[in-house]
């Protein structure tokens, strides 16, 4: 199957190895994958903000962009969810657009949800010695309802010892521009979830949002914690090689 892979403007500009971790997994799952070099931003901060035309532009370039693959895949559940879930709400109404919109919904996935329930990944790259607790993400979560993918895919990782935290699914307070319009509500939300995480005895928390990666190393780094790793699915599958 080609894959068309959407690496998202965070992994690329932040993290570009969770890109290249999510390359290595899908080729393990004997995908062909393919890297449109053109792509940039899904369109999500201009929706998130109501800014309708900045957001329809950015779509309709990925629409054009991923529409020859097989399927579309995201180390990202936020950006797979704007795709899946967002496209059709931005064009609404519109006919042949709407259309486009729907057809690249249906074959867009989240990495994990892809790798487990259509490529039916059964043997991990990697090796992970240590203990993890994981992190729902909400657009994850919520929009895809992307719960157990990642779970069966660490569970297949030798040396990995999964510690589930209390209140796993609870938002970490990034959410976007919620973190700057609430910077206090999301800031107390994000000391809530690191305690949750320090609370596990893991040594790392691993997830599958770059943006909440980010938001939860940040509180964690500022409260002097500078031991417990946060680290992507994606990192954590393809580990040790």
């Amino acid at each position: 199957m080609r894959v068309g892979l959407f690496v998202t403007c965070l992994v690329d500009l932040m993290r570009p190895r969770i890109g290249f971790a999510a390359l290595e997994l899908l080729e393990a799952a004997g995908c062909e994958v393919v890297v449109p070099g053109g792509q940039t931003c899904c369109g999500q901060p201009g929706w998130n903000s109501g800014d309708r035309p900045a957001a329809r532009a950015l779509a309709e370039k990925v629409i054009a962009e991923f529409e020859p693959f097989d399927y579309v895949v995201a180390p990202s559940g936020s950006c797979a969810g704007m795709i899946k879930v967002h496209y059709r709400e931005l064009f609404a109404g519109e006919g042949a657009w709407l259309t486009r919109a729907e057809a690249l919904a249906a074959k867009t996935y989240e990495l994990t949800d892809f790798l487990v329930n259509v490529a039916r990944l059964q043997q991990v790259p990697g090796r992970f010695a240590g203990t993890v607790t994981y992190h729902d993400s909400c657009a994850g979560l919520r929009e895809l309802g992307v719960k157990q993918p990642p779970r069966a895919l660490l569970a297949k990782l030798p040396g990995i010892e999964l510690r589930e935290m209390k209140d796993a699914e609870v938002c970490c307070g990034f959410g976007g521009t919620f973190s700057i319009k609430f910077g206090d509500i999301s800031a107390a939300m994000a000391q809530a979830k690191c305690e949750r995480i320090q609370a596990s005895g893991a040594g790392a928390v691993v997830l599958g949002d770059l943006g909440c990666m980010l938001n939860i190393e940040g509180r964690l780094r500022r409260a002097g914690d500078e031991t417990t790793r946060v680290l992507h699915v994606a990192e954590v599958l393809t580990a040790g090689k």
